[in-house]
């Protein structure tokens, strides 16, 4: 029997890992954007917060599609 507390069985997906990459890239471009001298970087910390909710909408996309934990085109590894 599978302990749930010990495996809730989350994120370990592709549906997953594609939307934490593509938010990492968001947030680590909107950083340097943000570092920018005299708010020149303002259009690209806008731009990187939109990367960020692509990335949310691509994970929900591809866990719909069946990538997701639960999805049928999903096989988990043995441990």
């Amino acid at each position: 029997m599978t302990n749930p507390i010990a495996d809730p069985g989350h994120g370990h997906s592709p549906a997953a890992w594609t939307a934490v990459v593509i938010m990492l890239v968001g947030f680590a471009a909107g950083t340097v954007f943000f570092c920018f001298p005299d708010g020149s970087g303002a259009v690209g910390v806008w731009i990187s917060g939109a990367v960020i909710v692509l990335g949310a909408i691509t994970g929900w996309i591809l866990a719909k599609a069946g990538w997701g934990v639960k999805g049928p085109k999903y096989t988990p590894k043995a441990h």
